[in-house]
């Protein structure tokens, strides 16, 4: 099957350099293109693209504000947004991805990373190296409370489930399956660690998602890290 992008950057050249290169896959096809959070949003809603590749600043609405409003809608579910960052380690990324986004790429990225991003948010897995998730989850993410919601000093916001609650819903296994997704395995490996095949993880991070209510892979990962599942160097 084709894979169906929508490319948000406010950059008109930007967006034709990645048309190119998505067009030369013969797996994929860029059917869409956006220089501001509104129109990403108005043409995914049109389009129902597989993935979105979203700048983050971006004039008017942003591709944080973008984000958020493509995660929320039940209709796009199976969107999958890639933001396109020029620095990794930044905070917009960070709360894009606890908004709801598969993960991140640079753009000074190699072409063929670009494209691997994108076949990877495709699939619903999480675009997050151990190496960037260090860097990045462990520095905002964990600052403040689940799923996006900031923390005040008298606790969660009105309306936040408790972390903690949460993980009460998960055997032991799926809380092991859960630490090494946030620590940057892959099914093979989790397999290979836990000695179960990769079908058997696969069930147990599907079952996993549905009980957090985590939209893809790369949202286990943060509640991996809040929830003091995995730690920075660990």
């Amino acid at each position: 099957m084709t894979i169906r992008v929508v490319l948000a950057d406010d950059q008109a050249l930007l967006r034709s350099a990645f048309k190119v290169l998505v067009d030369s896959d013969p797996g994929m096809e860029a059917v869409g293109e956006a220089s501001d959070g509104a129109e990403a949003l108005e043409a995914v809603r049109r389009l129902h693209p597989d993935v979105v590749l979203m700048d983050i600043r971006m004039p008017g609405c942003d591709g944080l504000a973008a984000t958020r409003a493509i995660t929320a809608d039940p209709a796009l579910r199976d969107v999958r947004v890639v933001i396109l960052t020029t620095f990794e380690v930044d905070e917009y990324v960070a709360q894009a991805l606890r908004a709801g986004a598969s993960g991140f790429i640079g753009k000074g990225a190699e072409p063929e990373e670009l494209l691997a991003a994108i076949r990877t948010a495709a699939k619903g897995d999480a675009l997050l190296s151990p190496a960037a998730t260090r860097g990045l989850i462990a520095t905002f993410l964990a600052q403040s409370g689940p799923y996006g919601e900031s923390t005040a000093a008298g606790g969660e916001e009105d309306g936040a489930a408790p972390a903690a609650d949460a993980l009460d819903a998960l055997t032991g296994r799926e809380r092991e399956v859960l630490t090494l997704v946030g620590g940057g395995l892959n099914n093979d490996e989790i397999g290979a660690r836990l000695s179960v095949s990769p079908l058997t993880v696969k069930t147990h991070v599907n079952r996993t998602m549905s009980k957090l209510g985590a939209r893809d892979r790369a949202q286990l990962v943060v509640a991996a890290y809040e929830n003091g599942l995995v730690r920075p160097g660990g």
